[in-house]
């Protein structure tokens, strides 16, 4: 017993203060992009602080946010899941079709919405984990999987979410907009998911692997679980779709995987695994959620908003695997 904890100290120790130099330079520069993002965006838009911009930006923001926090507890684990926006548009038609435009069954939705969510990342666990599929042709795979699915619950855009809930998701509690309590709900419940035994072994079996399983980690157990819970973040994900649409959409999130694996990397995680906090990918998030605002503000033509956008991703990116090989030098 003693001999196994010891071992998973030393595959968590291994290396930990260079590590930890290199990812608290690659989190100063996801900070500093954010600040930056925030100043420009609050200069172009002078009421970007005002309860009712800051509820309109979050209510667009939170779904990507908590996309990324489900892209780095699967990618801490060593994985990737290509599959979350795909997840996005199953989860909601499921859960709009369930709710039916009915108040009465808000609370039945988001149970829907959490368990189809843990149904989901458990078939792309069982595939990784215990199959032993490669990650990225797994949720590829699982992707138009869910995708299909989607379009059989919901062949069109259409329904109608709960009024409540609607108005609800644009109401502020003691002058804090909703979707802003709902992010920090979401890093709450990160924190606490952090405080446990599984949050150690899971970025034992990101960092070493092999390593982690000679130190009797349950390895098959630790990544099954890692998509369950990153799969339950996606259903709060389509929630606030939901919340924020008033309505069902089949092909929504077709970019969503590949934004949140953008916001993984600007948060300072490695996608080698291992390493990294869902707190710095909500910070990436952010970042790429107000450099849209940013071109919309500057009037981007909209046939160059994508092109602008990708550009910007592409230098971010860039800035923080330079500070990363800097801090290796």
């Amino acid at each position: 017993m003693t001999e196994t904890k010891t071992g998973l100290m030393d595959v968590l120790r291994d290396g930990s203060w260079t590590k930890r130099f290199n990812f608290r330079l690659n989190y100063a520069v996801t900070l500093a992009l954010l600040i930056l993002a925030v100043v420009i965006n609050a200069a172009l838009q002078p009421t970007f602080f005002t309860q009712y911009s800051l509820t309109s930006n979050f209510a667009t923001f939170a779904p990507l946010v908590f996309a990324a926090i489900a892209q780095a507890i699967v990618i801490i684990g060593g994985g990737i899941d290509l599959s979350l926006g795909a997840q996005v548009a199953f989860i909601g038609v499921v859960t709009l079709r369930v709710m039916d435009g009915q108040d009465s069954r808000i609370w039945l939705g988001v149970i829907t919405a959490l368990v189809t969510g843990a149904a989901c990342g458990a078939l792309n666990g069982f595939i990784v984990a215990v199959i032993r599929l490669q990650p990225l042709i797994a949720t590829f795979a699982t992707s138009s999987v869910f995708a299909g699915l989607a379009l059989v619950v919901l062949p069109t855009p259409g329904g109608a979410v709960p009024a409540s809930m609607v108005s609800a998701y644009r109401m502020a509690v003691v002058a804090i907009p909703v979707p802003i309590l709902l992010v920090a709900l979401g890093m709450l419940a990160w924190w606490a998911l952090s405080r446990t035994r599984y949050t150690r072994q899971l970025y034992a079996v990101g960092g070493n692997r092999e390593a982690a399983y000679a130190s009797l980690v349950p390895v098959t157990s630790v990544t099954f679980r890692s998509f369950v819970f990153a799969s339950m973040f996606i259903g709060i994900a389509a929630l606030t779709v939901l919340a924020n649409t008033g309505s069902g959409d089949p092909f929504i999130g077709a970019n969503m995987a590949l934004d949140s694996i953008a916001a993984v990397v600007l948060g300072g995680i490695a996608l080698s695994g291992g390493r990294g906090s869902p707190f710095g990918a909500v910070a990436g998030a952010l970042i790429l959620a107000i450099s849209s605002n940013i071109l919309f503000f500057l009037n981007v033509p909209t046939t160059y908003r994508a092109l602008a956008s990708g550009l910007i991703i592409i230098v971010a990116l860039a800035l923080s695997v330079m500070t990363t090989k800097r801090g290796k030098a």
